[in-house]
């Protein structure tokens, strides 16, 4: 017993002796390693904020501008964890391991398939710049501001302050209309006016006053009679308005109506009403 205790002990000796003798040997090799692996490290973090301080100004995601700069860290490091290692003769094990991650994230990319499909939806989004925070936007059935862009979801505020939460994917594959993509929105107003009414002075009176209150710079704008209806001449007018947002435009064509209706009181224009004429045939008396 005393004897194989003696042979187990000389053994271990023998082979701690091994490994203080590969390290003294490989003690440049591993000096070196390290240096690559702190150098890589300060490169990555540095580059980091390079990176996310660039986006800065290209992309209005904070989300984006993370995914972007983080991929790009631990791209660097990655690297010097590589060459590190393969100084110290321990590539086979980092091929082996990445053999491994390779079927993992296949694995775990097969159970996540609606989130990653939101992630690059996200990443579409924010690199065509097509949707940005503040926009007013109709899509998939609702209508709002939008609050957040993350890289899964969208954030929207109805008019009645209800947040709606939307994945990008539905953003993405639906149709949707964003009002913040142009400056100007045209609408229009239907009216109507008496059948003795000069219709050359209401189209000039109605094209006057919607000029001075919304100019259309080089803009068209439409004025025509439509038909002779029931109790009066009715005309539309169409008109841009500086507008970003559905409620603007709707405080715009608001705010028109009681313009134009004002001016053709003070012209005396007649704006009529319906008018129903009850004809009632009495029975003779007998």
């Amino acid at each position: 017993m005393e004897e194989q205790f003696s042979d187990s002990l000389g053994n271990l000796t023998d082979k701690l002796s091994t490994w203080l003798d590969l390290i003294i040997t490989n003690m440049p090799n591993i000096i070196l390693a390290l240096l690559i692996f702190g150098t890589a490290y300060y490169l990555s973090q540095k580059l980091h904020d390079w990176v996310y301080k660039i986006l800065k100004s290209r992309f209005k995601q904070q989300s984006i501008r993370s995914l972007v700069a983080k991929f790009a860290s631990i791209l660097v490091f990655a690297i010097g964890l590589f060459l590190g290692l393969t100084i110290l003769n321990l590539d086979k094990a980092l091929t082996s391991i990445l053999a491994g991650a390779g079927v993992a994230g296949l694995a775990i990319g097969l159970a996540l398939q609606g989130t990653i499909s939101n992630t690059f939806s996200g990443i579409f989004l924010a690199i065509k710049d097509i949707m940005n925070v503040g926009d007013f936007v109709e899509t998939n059935g609702y209508s709002g501001k939008v609050e957040e862009i993350t890289l899964r979801y969208l954030v929207i505020r109805e008019s009645d302050n209800n947040l709606v939460i939307i994945p990008n994917k539905l953003i993405v594959e639906n149709p949707f209309k964003n009002f913040g993509l142009t400056k100007q929105i045209r609408t229009s107003i239907e009216c109507g006016v008496g059948y003795e009414s000069d219709l050359r002075r209401v189209k000039e009176i109605a094209v006057e006053t919607i000029k001075q209150a919304f100019p259309q710079g080089d803009k068209e704008l439409e004025f025509q009679y439509l038909e002779f209806g029931g109790s009066s001449i009715n005309f539309q007018i169409r008109f841009w308005v500086e507008a970003k947002a559905n409620l603007t435009l709707l405080e715009a064509k608001s705010e028109a109506i009681m313009l134009i209706k004002e001016k053709f009181d003070e012209e005396n224009i007649n704006i009529p009403y319906p008018i129903r004429t009850i004809i009632s045939e009495q029975q003779p008396s007998e």
